[in-house]
């Protein structure tokens, strides 16, 4: 192996990189179009491969773009992340623990903004 450990990126960096990308775009992007984008640093089967795995978890679409994919991102970032704090609160039993801790540490200025989102919502935000 020729690369050190030291200059392996963060898990999830590339990914968050991908996305970044499919966000700031007004269209669909092919892998190529995503790796010139990103500075052309990493080959292009891996822009692929990150692309396919998002695919795969449903945090991008894709649609034929000639004999490959174009691909959008499926919801922007905050849209994301409330995904992925649902996936988690669905990998506890005690959803009333698991709330209750979030809440807990929440600061008062996000408590009141979550009070106001569930009053304005009916609790379905």
């Amino acid at each position: 192996m020729s690369g050190s450990s030291a200059e392996r990126r963060p898990a999830g960096e590339l990914e968050a990189s991908v996305l970044a990308a499919l966000w700031a775009a007004d269209e669909a992007l092919t892998p190529g179009q995503v790796q010139e984008i990103l500075g052309g640093s990493l080959a292009r089967t891996t822009v692929t491969t990150i692309l396919s795995r998002l695919h795969e978890k449903g945090t991008v679409t894709r649609n034929r773009s000639g004999r490959g994919f174009a691909y959008t991102a499926a919801e922007d970032a905050s849209g994301l992340t409330a995904r992925r704090m649902h996936a988690e609160l669905e990998k506890d039993d005690d959803r009333g623990a698991v709330l209750s801790r979030f809440v807990s540490r929440l600061n008062d200025e996000d408590e009141r903004l979550l009070r106001t989102l569930l009053d304005t919502e009916g609790g379905t935000a």
